[in-house]
């Protein structure tokens, strides 16, 4: 028997429309994305993928806006064109059968710890290693070309949010808001890694507390990865550190000047 409570494709077709949208305004009013940055899709029944143009402020796009591709990248629908990065949010789909929405953004933190070569693959918070497990780094691949897909490819079955190194992040799950709720998580842990970088110290959890973690994580409502399988993501307090930053001089505010 059918299930009565199921929606029809053009009810879920709308409820998407509204996702996007709405999402795209949280990217832009966040400053997660700048000017036309980023990408957002859903993946539609019948094998149809709704996504956000290319060229275009993800805080002003309209309804009539968005794009309709097969899951070959083909557009079916929609005046203007999908986004060169399209063929990434192509590839999140065809390897993770389970995912339904893919948020790509440059969130300013995360995005300076891809720049800078820096995985957020420590064990610093309990909330991280339950929500994301780990978010590795990908290597560098150039935007609009085969390279990006190519580089992302044997970490999108494994992780649920990718820094891509000199670019930005990508995150997916169930539905679109999972997804852009994790790009949030992944930018409030950057910023919060990028803290304890400058004090020059990072206090990360044990091997033991972050084995109870992962064993939790798969009752966490959200999850969708089997990530952080790995022995060696995330770093935990166990592991060999590399030499912690030097602290930086005191400051001296003698007669009411900074000094170094």
């Amino acid at each position: 028997m059918a299930d009565e409570h199921a929606q029809a494709p053009e009810a879920i077709e709308a409820a998407a429309r509204a996702d996007i949208l709405r999402i795209g305004q949280f990217l832009h009013q966040k400053s997660l994305v700048a000017a036309s940055d980023g990408n957002i899709s859903v993946r539609l029944p019948g094998g149809r993928i709704l996504a956000t143009p290319t060229s275009m402020s993800k805080g002003l796009m309209t309804d009539a806006d968005l794009v309709v591709t097969d899951l070959e990248g083909r557009k079916l629908e929609g005046t203007r064109n999908p986004s060169s990065e399209m063929a990434m949010h192509l590839l999140i789909y065809q390897l993770r059968p389970e995912i339904n929405g893919v948020v790509h953004a440059h969130p300013p933190a995360a995005t300076g710890f891809a720049a800078a070569g820096i995985p957020l693959n420590q064990a610093l918070l309990a909330e991280v290693v339950l929500a994301l497990g780990c978010i590795p780094l990908a290597a560098y691949g150039t935007t609009g070309t085969p390279e990006l897909s190519a580089t992302l490819r044997p970490l999108i079955p494994h992780y649920d949010a990718i820094l891509m190194a000199n670019h930005g992040v990508v995150c997916y799950g169930e539905d679109v808001w999972k997804a852009y709720f994790k790009m949030e998580t992944v930018e409030h842990f950057a910023r919060i890694a990028l803290v304890t970088h400058l004090l020059g110290r990072q206090n990360l959890l044990g091997r033991e507390e972050v084995d109870k973690l992962l064993i939790a994580r798969q009752r966490y409502e959200g999850v969708t990865s089997a990530a952080a399988l790995s022995p060696t993501c995330p770093v935990v307090a166990e592991a060999p550190q590399l030499p912690a930053a030097a602290s930086p001089p005191a400051l001296n505010f003698a007669n009411g000047k900074r000094r170094w």
